[in-house]
């Protein structure tokens, strides 16, 4: 037994280097010569020259290695010096984390056609193609900046920029030419009998002075109202830009102060003369035989005939018109919003043409067109023979009053004796 250990001990070391030296000799793959490390080979040479070892090819003695553990499991623990990554090292790499994935919103799919409601963009599509007005929210207290569109102000728009010059034009340039027209057809109205150097009082001074500041203002009002129509077109290109500012400057400040003195006067004349502009069976009369200015009669009249009552109701009606939608215009978005704001100009700018129309008839009357008529606004005077040709009735009256107080109880003038006015 003892014999049998021993040649058993020399022959395993014998069979390893055999086995050894047979697998050096064996064809290797690339990867078992990568896994070989390359310092093996120096470090057995040097274990060689120092003679801590036999030589190579001579037996000798080792441990007893296992019997399990085979050569191709000793070339697995040897670690691999390559440095590429995507170079295989036989062992298997070990499994990565998945990373998680990003949560992501989920898609609520569309409802049904027949039960979803519009968007804000279709309804204001829709609002748009219907004409109607489309608003936002706004957090200012201005509430009239949350309108973003607004059909009637392209209405309003066209009004300002083509029907008011066209409704104005023609009311102020259409009088001026039919009143020269008739100037030169007719002439100017004159006295038959002359003058009788004789005067009446026709207006009193607190009348003739509420008469004055009613009329300045509304020429100044007139005339800064065509020059903020017309002036762009007409009078800029003429005096210049510059020149052009300053008038329009100073004509709106006038625009705006003088519309509180007219409209003083529209209410003074309303309480002086309503009573004597109320329509009465005569008037028709006088109408219907063209109150003088046509043929060559001259119908019986008051104080007031049909042509100036009819100046008075559009100076007092329109006037009141004018004003109370110019403080509107003076004082924006106080009553009206937007909508009413441009009707408001509107109706500013309709009546003030036909005022101006109206008004220019009435100063063609009192100056150039009638002989004796200016007087009564001047002097407050008018002659004798005057006065009874175009108010009769009214001299009348004045007769009674004064023989009353010359004579009372008398009850009406003396006997006139023939040819004697």
């Amino acid at each position: 037994m003892r014999r049998a250990a021993l040649t058993l001990a020399l022959a395993l070391p014998l069979l390893t280097g055999i086995a050894q030296a047979q697998q050096q000799q064996a064809p290797q793959s690339p990867e078992t010569q990568q896994a070989v490390p390359q310092s093996a080979q120096p470090a057995q040479q040097q274990s060689q020259e120092n003679g801590a070892g036999p030589p190579a090819g001579a037996p000798e003695v080792q441990n007893a290695t296992p019997e399990s553990q085979s050569a191709g499991q000793n070339q697995q623990r040897q670690v691999p010096q390559t440095t590429d990554t995507s170079a295989p090292t036989g062992t298997p790499a070990a499994p990565q984390p998945e990373a998680a994935p990003t949560p992501v919103a989920p898609v609520t799919a569309p409802p049904p056609e027949g039960t979803r409601g519009p968007t804000a963009e279709e309804r204001e599509l829709e609002a748009a193609l219907k004409g109607e007005r489309i608003q936002g929210r706004i957090s200012i207290p201005n509430q009239s900046a949350g309108v973003l569109v607004q059909p009637e102000g392209r209405d309003w728009r066209v009004f300002h920029n083509r029907t008011l010059p066209w409704v104005a034009g023609t009311a102020v340039v259409g009088t001026v030419v039919l009143l020269a027209l008739f100037f030169l057809i007719r002439g100017r109205v004159r006295v038959r009998e002359g003058f009788s150097g004789r005067t009446m009082l026709r207006f009193t001074f607190f009348e003739r002075a509420v008469h004055w500041m009613t009329a300045s203002s509304f020429i100044v009002l007139a005339l800064s109202g065509l020059n903020l129509t017309f002036g762009r077109d007409v009078l800029r290109p003429v005096i210049g830009p510059e020149a052009f500012t300053t008038l329009s400057h100073w004509g709106k400040t006038a625009h705006n102060f003088l519309a509180f003195p007219f409209t003083l006067g529209i209410l003074l004349l309303f309480i002086m003369w309503v009573g004597g502009n109320l329509p009465t069976r005569g008037d028709v009369t006088w109408l219907m035989q063209g109150g003088g200015m046509i043929g060559h009669t001259n119908p019986k009249a008051d104080r007031f005939n049909a042509g100036q009552k009819g100046i008075f109701w559009i100076t007092v009606l329109g006037g009141a018109a004018v004003a109370v939608s110019g403080y509107l215009l003076v004082f924006p978005f106080t009553v009206l919003d937007v909508n009413g704001q441009q009707w408001a100009h509107m109706v500013h700018g309709i009546i003030s043409a036909v005022m101006m129309a109206a008004i220019l008839a009435h100063i063609y009357i009192g100056t150039l067109g009638m002989e004796g008529a200016f007087s009564a606004m001047g002097s407050g005077q008018v002659d004798y023979n005057w006065a009874r040709e175009h108010h009769e009735l009214w001299v009348d009256q004045e007769l009674a009053k004064a023989h009353d107080t010359v004579r009372p109880g008398s009850g009406g003038p003396a006997p006139r004796p023939a040819g004697a006015d």
